[in-house]
């Protein structure tokens, strides 16, 4: 199975790593569209909500969720070993380019996989009181239908995705947790009985975190990862080269903003050496995160209720980001600078055995012990609050996101987590799952741009409600003739009921209107039909300037289903209606009349024309509605 899974992948790669470019590509362009533009005031949840958890409560759970575990895997391992093996050969400072591609494979575009997939979830959660689940996010394209077959499929893979997704790190960093324990020599060596141990110690305890819930154990555990990640980040820092590695962030910083569109679409075409490393690293990188997605962004979605979409993206993409990029640096730059300049590379001969590689590093420094034993503990925290977040999750997916599920179930996914990921580690079936996970991110990731589109469509479709204003006809209406306006309000016009309204109400206050303006010298015509159909217009002909015009016509509206199908609504037997709207000389988007009288026709036409008269007496807007024809003649 893994040579079969093996050469599925490195086909995937080969050939289309581009897709993985592409697809990592959009999500980022469209996250910052969407924070920039006018959407991004939206909140997620009801207008006058506020964000259940403090700031850094919530930035402590995004980063214990998201990449908290693989900071301490990676965190040495991966700039020392773009450091010694390079993309390109003939790189000039192989160590600043180390620092570039950790920071690209971990900063905003890994964070936008998990933003993306956290904005669908929280939307369509909070904003369309659908259940927190990805069949949601496909709510605009399969409306009902989300609750059948195809839901079902989409949550499925979900939950296996996520469950392999976490068994995997589990099984993985456990052994790395029982190098550090050895390390410390509170473990005599790295063997299966301890490493299960391990596994059945950190689940227990994740379990218990998840059945507390997320305002307690979750939060709680992430807050004090968060404190400890701050605290051997600033050991690191004060004891190493400090002002190296404050250069080196600053400068850093300065880099991957330079070369940042060039690292966002560059698939190495044209430099074919480099494949090999692009597709080990970057293409992985990405299949990673986006088979992560649908735990981390149903966990972010989870706990951003109350926030607005400008808030959330900028929030998930920066703050992480910005804190990864200086944890890289202390622990990836230093332990460069260490190895050239006192390791003799001893660290740089470790960077193909990323298990140990943490805590050598950490022996190069005066307060070795203390260092290797706070490693060892945020590690072992790390997998807690991966775990139990992940916990949630999966009994969340399968539960439909029902608030009061058991707790027994809860129990039971911690349970078959440890069991799984104990098995594959006896068996040796690790790198399979996790090959097979990142196969499954490729449809998955397709799966996400299609909701990216749902999404873009659900948002058009809340602006458009949330900007939908009073008829015009009801603005300054004074109650009067209500049981008439009740009737109206209770009917969907059709083409005849049209007619008779423009028959009954706007002819007659044309005619009459018409009559009055003659009596001023204002000769004013009115034509029938102008406009190919149902219409009628007041026009007021001019030499110089447009030609004023009013005018009346039946514009047809399609009924929303949702609104047919109910019961307490006036009995509908067209799915189209039709609505009397205004239309002028200007083109200027007309108003919907139907609920005016004679008298308030009249009084809007004159409205239209005091307008249009007044702007027509200012110098500085006159030029705007000369007759232009009449010159070029």
């Amino acid at each position: 199975m893994s040579e079969a899974l093996t050469t599925i992948q490195n086909a995937i790669y080969k050939n289309l790593s581009w897709v993985y470019i592409l697809l990592v590509s959009f999500f980022l362009i469209f996250l910052l569209i969407l924070a920039f533009s006018k959407i991004g005031n939206i909140r997620l949840g009801a207008e006058n909500s506020s964000p259940q958890y403090s700031f850094f409560s919530w930035i402590a759970m995004l980063f214990a969720a998201g990449m908290g575990i693989g900071l301490m895997y990676f965190g040495v391992s991966e700039p020392m070993s773009h450091y010694v093996n390079p993309a390109l050969p003939d790189m000039v400072n192989p160590a600043k380019e180390a620092q570039l591609a950790t920071f690209f494979h971990w900063g905003f575009h890994a964070w936008a996989i998990f933003a993306i997939m956290g904005l669908i979830l929280a939307y369509f959660s909070f904003r369309y009181k659908l259940p927190l689940s990805i069949r949601s996010g496909l709510y605009p394209l399969l409306k009902e239908r989300i609750n059948g077959p195809i839901g079902d499929i989409v949550d499925v893979f979900a939950l296996i995705s996520t469950f392999f997704g976490i068994a995997t790190s589990l099984g993985f960093g456990v052994v790395q947790l029982n190098a550090g324990l050895v390390h410390l020599g509170i473990l005599s060596k790295s063997s299966f009985p301890f490493q299960s141990f391990i596994i059945i110690i950190v689940s227990s305890i994740a379990v218990t975190s998840a059945v507390a819930g997320v305002k307690k154990g979750v939060k709680r555990l992430s807050e004090l990862n968060l404190i400890l990640a701050i605290l051997l980040l600033l050991f690191v820092l004060f004891l190493g080269p400090t002002t190296f590695l404050l250069g080196a962030f600053s400068e850093g910083i300065g880099y991957y903003v330079n070369q940042f569109a060039d690292l966002t679409f560059n698939t190495f075409a044209f430099e074919q050496n480099g494949r090999g490393w692009f597709t080990n690293w970057t293409v992985m990188f990405w299949a990673w995160w986006i088979s992560w997605a649908p735990f981390v962004g149903l966990f972010i979605a989870s706990i951003s209720r109350g926030r607005t979409i400008r808030e959330y993206i900028f929030g998930v993409l920066l703050v992480p980001s910005l804190f990864i990029f200086l944890w890289m640096t202390v622990f990836g730059n230093g332990a460069i600078f260490l190895d050239t300049h006192s390791a003799h590379g001893a660290l740089s001969a470790l960077a193909g055995n990323p298990d140990i590689l943490l805590f050598t590093f950490f022996e190069q420094f005066p307060l070795a012990t203390p260092l290797c034993v706070l490693a060892v503990l945020m590690i072992a925290v790390f997998f807690i609050t991966s775990a139990d977040s992940g916990i949630l999750v999966m009994n969340s997916i399968a539960t439909g996101n029902r608030p009061n599920s058991p707790k027994w179930q809860t129990i039971l996914w911690g349970i078959l987590l440890a069991l799984i990921s104990i098995i594959l580690l006896r068996a040796g079936g690790l790198r399979s799952l996790q090959t097979m996970t990142l196969i499954m991110a490729l449809p998955f990731g397709l799966i996400m741009f299609v909701l990216c589109f749902c999404l873009l469509q659900a948002l058009r479709t809340d602006q458009l409600y949330h900007g939908t204003k009073i008829p015009y006809g009801s603005r300054n209406w004074d109650g009067t003739r209500w049981k008439e306006r009740l009737d109206q309000i209770l009917s969907f016009s059709q083409k005849r009921d049209i007619s008779n309204f423009i028959k009954e109400k706007v002819h007659p206050a044309f005619i009459e209107l018409q009559a009055e303006l003659a009596k001023k010298g204002v000769n004013a015509s009115i034509i029938e039909g102008n406009r190919g159909g149902l219409s009628i217009e007041l026009f007021i002909h001019y030499d110089r300037i447009w030609n004023f015009r009013y005018g009346v016509s039946a514009e047809a509206q399609r009924i929303s289903a949702y609104i047919i199908d109910e019961n307490n609504t006036p009995d509908i037997k067209n799915a189209r209606q039709y609505i009397p709207v205004t239309y002028y000389s200007d083109g200027r988007t007309g108003n919907d009349i139907q609920y005016l009288g004679k008298d308030e026709i009249i009084a809007d036409v004159l409205r239209e024309y005091e307008r249009y008269l007044s702007i027509m007496a200012d110098e500085d807007k006159a030029m705007m509605f000369v007759d232009k024809k009449e010159y070029k003649k």
